[in-house]
């Protein structure tokens, strides 16, 4: 294990953003906590940014609580310098101290240093900083295990994302439309279309003027979408199967719309549909380090040579995580917001 000397302050203790009480963004406060110690197969890092998530809306609404051993403070995905950590697995991972990563971690990431499973960092991509290199790690995961794990996206079929305009969609879009697919998305205005538009997609889908589901089979023909990544659910579940091509796969991994869903069975079977779901957070370290070395070969070159760009909407001072909070709820952003420390 490699540290600095105890005796450094900023060792000793850390700022943070914590949770008064669940409830709306002001409850989020700026805080002080003793900093964590990095222990086997751990790296310490100093955070320049984090990134904010919908998940962290729904944790400080007491919906949705982090796993046994996670830190309770919100935040998914941070960027800065290791600063201390376990040698062997750095050097294993080809990391060093002071070398710039950004990470996916289980909680914790509000706040000026942040404990993260070493197999979990990754290297800033060459040319990024560290608040656009925050924005990272958390969509990006997501959006791989999802669209190209679970739903098996290939070059040359047509993917259908909900809500394309959100920090998941514009991650989607980009490496969809990289990975040589056809990229339909949804989106609430016609600003929001056309940004969509601007990253990439093909078509954008005002839901608020258009039925998604006769649009999607207009644009293919008929044929219906091959993908579709939902973060909604709820009602729009018998809509998305019914769109789908043959052999089509629904990917949902939110349900912002309601838990309930209702759709017709004989069309799953009669054209081999499969209706799949996750969630990243709780799942193994193995997977999310397996997710981050995929990533590493794949799209962190796609980032590298500029075929894939971070979208930061807009970067908040860490204190006033309660603002960027109340954007994020207001939908009206298009991208990632940030928190600076």
């Amino acid at each position: 294990m490699v540290r600095f000397p105890s005796g450094d302050r900023h060792l000793v203790t850390m700022r943070v953003i914590e949770i008064s009480a669940f409830g709306p963004p002001e409850v989020l406060r700026p805080g002080e906590r003793a900093t964590p110690v990095a222990g086997v197969g751990e790296a310490l890092i100093a955070v320049s940014a984090s990134g904010i998530n919908r998940p962290d809306v729904l944790q400080r609404q007491g919906l949705y609580p982090p796993p046994a051993g996670a830190s309770d403070l919100l935040g998914l995905e941070v960027a800065g310098v290791i600063v201390s950590g376990d040698a062997d697995a750095l050097c294993e991972a080809g990391l060093r101290l002071g070398d710039r990563v950004c990470a996916l971690v289980s909680g914790g990431g509000y706040a000026d240093h942040c404990v993260a499973l070493v197999g979990q960092c990754l290297p800033v991509p060459e040319g990024l900083t560290d608040i656009e290199a925050a924005s990272l790690p958390e969509t990006f995961s997501t959006v791989w295990s999802n669209v190209f794990g679970r739903a098996g996206l290939k070059a040359g079929e047509t993917l259908l994302i909900q809500g394309g305009s959100s920090g998941i969609g514009v991650t989607a879009i980009q490496l969809a439309r990289a990975a040589g697919a056809t990229v339909l998305v949804t989106v609430g205005s016609d600003e929001k279309a056309a940004a969509c538009l601007a990253l990439g997609a093909h078509h954008a889908i005002n839901y608020r003027a258009e039925d998604f589901a006769e649009v999607a089979m207009r644009l293919t023909a008929g044929r219906g979408v091959d993908v579709i990544l939902d973060m909604v659910a709820g009602d729009y579940v018998s809509r998305e199967v019914g769109c789908l091509a043959e052999d089509g796969r629904l990917a949902i991994i939110a349900v912002q719309g309601g838990r309930q869903a209702k759709f017709d069975a004989a069309v799953l079977l009669t054209r081999r549909l499969t209706i799949t779901g996750s969630t990243l957070r709780a799942r193994s370290t193995a997977f999310k380090s397996a997710i981050a070395r995929e990533l590493r070969a794949t799209a962190w070159r796609w980032i590298e040579s500029r075929l894939v760009k971070p979208v930061v909407f807009k970067v908040f001072p860490a204190a006033q995580a309660a603002r960027a909070h109340a954007l994020m709820e207001s939908n009206q952003h298009v991208g990632k917001l940030v928190l600076s420390w």
